[in-house]
C-alpha cells in the first residue's frame, strides 16, 4: 500500500501563539502505540495544556490527550501517557542550552501526518504577560482597520 504524500494536520493548539511568543520551530517525529496511530487518524487527540520537556538528553512530550480508539480492545493505549520525540541530537542539545538559559519552555504547536508520519511542531517559546497579549490585540485590530481603509479608497468608495 502507497504511503499518502503531502501534510494532514491532526490537531493545532491555537492558544500557543496567544499566551507565548515563538521564538524558534522544530520538527520532531513521535514514537506511537499502534493504537494510537488509528486514533490520530480519526483526528482525536488535543494539544490544549501541552508541553514538552527534555529528561537525560531525550525529548518528551507530557499531556497531550489523544483518545482510545473505539475498535481498540486490551490493547488499548492510555489517553495521556508521556510520548517520546525523535529529534537530532544536534538539535536537543541547542534546545537544552537554551533552556537552561532563560524562562523558555517547549509548547507544541500543531500535530500532523507528514508522508505517512505522525509529526508534532514544537516551539521554542517565552511566555507573554498580560499587557504583552493586549499590545499584540491593539496591533492586530489597527492593522486590520487600516487594510480596511486601504480596501474602501481603492474601491472608490
Amino acid at each position: 500500500m502507497p504511503r499518502e504524500k503531502g501534510k494532514s494536520v491532526i490537531a493545532t493548539n491555537r492558544k500557543a501563539r496567544h499566551n507565548y511568543t515563538i521564538l524558534e520551530t522544530f520538527e520532531a517525529g513521535m514514537v506511537l502505540q499502534g493504537t494510537e496511530v488509528k486514533a490520530l487518524r480519526d483526528g482525536k487527540a488535543s494539544l490544549v495544556d501541552a508541553f514538552a520537556t527534555i529528561d537525560d538528553g531525550e525529548v518528551w512530550l507530557n499531556a497531550v490527550h489523544i483518545a482510545e480508539y473505539g475498535s481498540g480492545t486490551w490493547t488499548n493505549h492510555p489517553p495521556r501517557r508521556k510520548r517520546k520525540l525523535l529529534m537530532h541530537r544536534r538539535e536537543i542539545d541547542g534546545l537544552i542550552g537554551k533552556l537552561r538559559d532563560g524562562n523558555m519552555t517547549l509548547v507544541p504547536l500543531s500535530m500532523y501526518f507528514s508522508d505517512g508520519y505522525a509529526k508534532v511542531e514544537l516551539a521554542l517559546a517565552k511566555g507573554k504577560q498580560d499587557h504583552d497579549k493586549r499590545r499584540d490585540i491593539a496591533e492586530r485590530t489597527a492593522k486590520r482597520e487600516v487594510e480596511r481603509i486601504v480596501g474602501r479608497r481603492v474601491k472608490g468608495m
